[in-house]
């Protein structure tokens, strides 16, 4: 129970949590069950709504709990089989674990009985929270959202079957632009603003991160650095939380993302990690034709398994009606869609690999490039580039993941809708770590990773295609973001962290780099007098997407005109991945979009040569900023995607999320940000206050000591047990 009436001097302390002015928790335990509760509290604290949302969705009874809108949601978590493989995975944790996460689970219980008042109503249905629910949370976040989501499953089926499972669109962008999500039914946007496409970003998932590890001989003064830069949407459970984990055995800082228990991007005083989603194919989807209430294979009828569930959903005024859901599996995976004598089911890795958590866990205590390697070798984690910097000197890049052993066939050949009428095309093992590809301590003294593929993490290649089966990732292309990143390493033989933290706010548009020379020269041999002013605004640009750039606007749109992919003169060539794809195909062509776009930007905006920050914003509450940053596929390093706004101007939405540059100095040196604030709770000082960093291209320092710490210190809570908190209030000085 939360006991004001104690002191801090004469109450016993299990656990601390020093909040400092950011609002990140520092946690102290003097042992690890009770850093896991405070963890949970301090969780609960920053994000109860939202996390009661999210774990209410992964039990599939988020339409019992509030409404219609949850059914999509809830039938995809059900036929996925997510709550009862939660309670699978629970009793599969070592009884020591398991004992953590019940300590997590009970720190949001306990917070949510103290502070009742800050928990919306309806979402106290969820209450109390057990270790299931955090398995629960962590499946579908990793196996059914990051490794295949249901907008990803539509791809594939569209154009073989109609579906017969309602897919879910809680993760896929929804028009409408959202808050930063507080738990209240917060829509990702539609569309994203992304300028088009070009023939080389053929990534399909709005997930994506940038990451660098630099050896000493790359380093200015001799020591390791890592870079962590995930680009995720700034809403559900995609939120970062960012914390310091202190007792016994660990010292780690990082971050989490919410409803996650442990971190997931960290370092400490020996070693970080940071991850990017990388070209992994973790799922299938096969084919079935059906005949005699079952499935053909290998000549022979195959009877499904078929479990009938009942959803609840709740209706308006507070009355619940039932729905039957009948959830048919095959041999391959649960059936998804079906028509006309034909079905298909999903097949997914990941599932009968429970300890994702305990490896994360793990990492973070680990000292030396030995221990780490030893941690993530039992590949739980079910995808996910791994870079690695430590303060021995070593650097790694490891395409961390759970890849089937196929049958054969290439990468793009299981992107596709696979036979299942044969057990031939049947994976059911996967590469142990000694399989994947994997780079440490390169020559070139650096590794980046912008979500391409293993091969082109340095130059010269460490990582050779030809060494791995040809399903093991794709053979590129090279996105012009990756090829941004890994120009910004070359360029510069001795980085320095002050330089690592320029680079990492490049808006350099790569892509311009390509075209517009072209673009400018074919405008002056053609009669269109709006597109000469154009292409005199584009001569002049500084080629960035920073603020006060002024064509950028102009380019984007342009981009967008040209409609997708846009088609180069020459094509993107692995034995050039730096320097391909090039030029305009179509001149003439590119020359009439600019005209267009041109049209249209003097229309909206008044000017040709409106500056970037004038359309594009960082929003939040009554905080209203222009933005420097932009999508992806126009080359920027620095990331942000947007959502159009009522007053045409577009609205952050999605991009740099948490960040962290650190060397493993001594004692390691580190900056931070979280873009969108530490907390979600409504009048939470927390809630944006890090946009004006972000606007301005800055980071914040790590406070890791305890003198570093109680100088900013804004609250103080002390747990005297399992069931007790004492907290007192410290103003910063």
């Amino acid at each position: 129970m939360f006991a004001s009436q104690y002191s801090i001097a004469t109450a016993p302390t299990r656990a601390e949590i020093l909040w400092d002015t950011y609002g990140i928790p520092h946690v102290y335990a003097k042992d690890t069950k009770s850093l896991f509760r405070a963890f949970g509290w301090a969780q609960m604290q920053s994000h109860g709504n939202l996390i009661l949302r999210l774990y209410g969705q992964a039990r599939g009874r988020a339409a019992e709990y509030w409404g219609e809108k949850y059914l999509e949601s809830d039938r995809w978590v059900r036929t996925m089989g997510i709550p009862i493989r939660a309670r699978s995975w629970y009793d599969a944790q070592n009884s020591t674990f398991r004992s953590y996460l019940d300590a997590f689970a009970a720190g949001i219980n306990s917070y949510a009985e103290e502070h009742g008042d800050a928990i919306d109503n309806e979402l106290k249905a969820v209450l109390p929270i057990d270790g299931v629910d955090l398995l629960a949370h962590t499946q579908r976040l990793l196996n059914f959202t990051f490794v295949v989501n249901p907008q990803q499953v539509k791809g594939v089926i569209s154009n073989l079957v109609a579906s017969a499972l309602t897919l879910p669109t809680a993760t896929t962008q929804q028009c409408g632009v959202p808050t930063i999500n507080r738990g209240r039914d917060t829509a990702l946007p539609c569309p994203l603003y992304n300028s088009g496409a070009t023939e080389n970003d053929i990534n399909d998932s709005f997930l994506g991160s940038n990451g660098w590890a630099i050896a000493p001989s790359h380093s200015a003064t001799g020591n390791a650095m890592l870079l962590a830069n995930p680009h995720l949407p700034w809403a559900d459970l995609f939120l970062w939380f960012e914390s310091q984990l202190t007792a016994p055995g660990i010292n780690a800082y990082g971050a989490s993302l919410v409803g996650i228990p442990v971190l997931t991007i960290a370092f400490n005083d020996s070693l970080g990690w940071t991850h990017t989603v990388n070209r992994h194919d973790g799922w299938d989807t096969y084919e079935l034709t059906l005949a005699d209430g079952g499935y053909r294979l290998d000549g022979k009828i195959q009877a499904f398994e078929t479990e009938k569930q009942i959803v609840e959903v709740k209706q308006d005024g507070g009355s619940r009606r039932s729905e039957s859901l009948t959830v048919r599996s095959s041999i391959y995976g649960p059936v998804v869609a079906q028509k006309e004598g034909k079905a298909v089911a999903l097949r997914v890795v990941g599932l009968d690999r429970p300890l994702a958590l305990e490896q994360w866990w793990n990492m973070a205590r680990s000292h030396n490039l030995t221990q780490f390697e030893a941690a993530i070798a039992p590949l739980q984690i079910p995808m996910f580039t791994v870079l690695y910097a430590d303060r021995d000197g070593h650097i790694m890049h490891l395409f961390n993941g759970q890849v089937p052993k196929r049958s054969g066939g290439d990468f793009k050949y299981w992107q596709g809708a696979i036979p299942g009428d044969t057990s031939s095309t049947l994976w059911t093992k996967i590469h142990p770590y000694k399989d994947l590809p994997r780079a440490i301590d390169p020559p070139s003294g650096w590794l980046q990773n912008a979500n391409d593929p293993p091969w082109t993490t340095t130059f010269p290649q460490a990582i050779d295609a030809d060494d791995y089966p040809p399903y093991m990732s794709s053979r590129g292309p090279m996105s012009f973001r990756a090829q941004r990143s890994a120009r910004m390493l070359m360029a510069d033989e001795k980085i320095s962290f002050e330089e690592m933290i320029e680079y990492k706010h490049s808006t350099h548009m790569e892509l311009a780099d390509r075209l517009l020379d072209d673009l400018i020269a074919a405008t002056q041999q053609q009669d269109n007098k709006l597109a000469r002013r154009a292409a005199d605004v584009l001569a002049v640009w500084d080629r960035k997407a920073d603020a006060d750039s002024r064509g950028a606007v102009l380019f984007a749109a342009w981009v967008q005109e040209m409609g997708s992919p846009i088609s180069f003169a020459v094509h993107w060539n692995e034995d050039l991945p730096m320097t391909t794809p090039d030029g305009l195909a179509d001149p003439a062509a590119a020359v009439t979009a600019l005209g267009a776009a041109a049209t249209k930007v003097e229309a909206a905006y008044g000017a040709l040569d409106v500056p970037w920050g004038d359309v594009f914003r960082l929003r939040y509450g009554t905080t209203d900023l222009p933005a420097s940053g932009g999508p992806s596929n126009l080359g920027i390093f620095r990331v942000l995607s947007f959502a159009p706004t009522q007053d045409s101007r577009f609205q952050a939405v999605e991009g740099d999320s948490y960040v962290a540059v650190v060397e493993f100095s001594n004692p390691v040196r580190a900056k931070v940000l979280t873009s969108y604030g530490n907390s979600t709770m409504l009048g939470s000082p927390q809630g944006g206050d890090q946009l004006q960093l972000l606007a301005s291209q800055g980071l914040r320092p790590v406070w890791r000591s305890r003198t570093e710490i109680e100088s900013h210190l804004a609250k103080r809570e002390v747990f005297s047990g399992p069931d007790r908190a004492v907290q007192s209030i410290n103003n910063a000085p």
